[in-house]
């Protein structure tokens, strides 16, 4: 994990940091058919409530192939073989899911990850996963910064 990553509180805000190595056409639940291009994707989620961020542990089985249920959208992304987690960074402790989700981009896919908040989307592309990794790491420290 990058930016905070001191392991300090046991819930907070996460971006994952996903490669998608080839381009890609896979359905996403009710949001049906979506392409992506190959490159940097961020994902921004809530760590707040049961299990903190073991629901990044949660994300990880699912892109390793260990677990097959799919609740999420990032479900659908995460069980697709063209796709990596790279990287995750976390604001550990506050709730600055959607301010992060804003900062990062409108996102490919309109809806995806933020039905139950007014975003657009709370995933965003990237040429690269370098790219991805830094604009996440700086929408975190920014809201960090906003909430201190």
């Amino acid at each position: 994990m990058t930016a905070d990553d001191s392991g300090a509180g046991d819930e907070g805000t996460y971006t994952l940091v996903v490669e998608v190595a080839t381009d890609t056409r896979l359905t996403v639940g009710a949001l049906g058919a979506v392409e992506l291009l190959a490159g940097g994707y961020t994902y921004t989620g809530s760590a707040h409530g049961p299990g903190g961020f073991a629901r990044v542990d949660r994300h990880r089985e699912v892109a390793a192939g260990e677990r097959d249920v799919r609740h999420w959208h990032v479900d659908y992304l995460l069980g697709h073989p063209a796709t990596t987690i790279r990287d995750v960074v976390t604001t550990p402790r506050l709730d600055v899911e959607c301010a992060v989700a804003a900062a990062l981009d409108d996102g490919p896919v309109p809806g995806f990850g933020s039905s139950d908040c007014g975003c657009r989307s709370h995933l965003a592309r990237w040429p690269t996963v370098d790219d991805a990794r830094r604009a996440a790491t700086r929408a975190h420290d920014e809201a960090r910064g906003s909430k201190a």
